[in-house]
């Protein structure tokens, strides 16, 4: 990875379209759980671009593997996806962008009454 990839984060672009293609290989329900698992991992404030990666690179071969395995997708994740996630994230009841947005929110108004 040179320099300018870095900088403009082309290295992550790269990485993500091939955690895509490798996740088009597994089956329908796979699949479907990959895509939660995405959608409910941004939400964590604590995450950025560069130490997701690693994490999602983690599930997915979590997932090849259960496909080589046989096992069923529930049995792998559970049934509450949302939960897996914010365990990934480092911990149960992980801050989300809006938890963090209400905190900076209500930090201002207790400073503007405080005045």
């Amino acid at each position: 990875m040179d320099f300018l990839d870095k900088i403009t984060g082309a290295d992550i672009t790269k990485e993500y379209k091939t955690f895509q293609s490798r996740a088009k290989k597994l089956p329908a329900d796979y699949q479907k759980a990959w895509e939660e698992i995405q959608a409910n991992l941004w939400l964590h404030s604590d995450l950025t671009g560069r130490n997701v990666m690693p994490i999602l690179d983690g599930v997915l071969g979590l997932l090849e593997e259960a496909v080589s395995d046989g096992q069923n997708v529930y049995e792998v994740l559970g049934d509450d996806i949302k939960g897996f996630c914010s365990a990934l994230a480092g911990q149960e009841g992980a801050k989300s962008y809006r938890d963090k947005w209400r905190e900076q929110l209500n930090n201002n108004i207790a400073k503007k009454l405080d005045k």
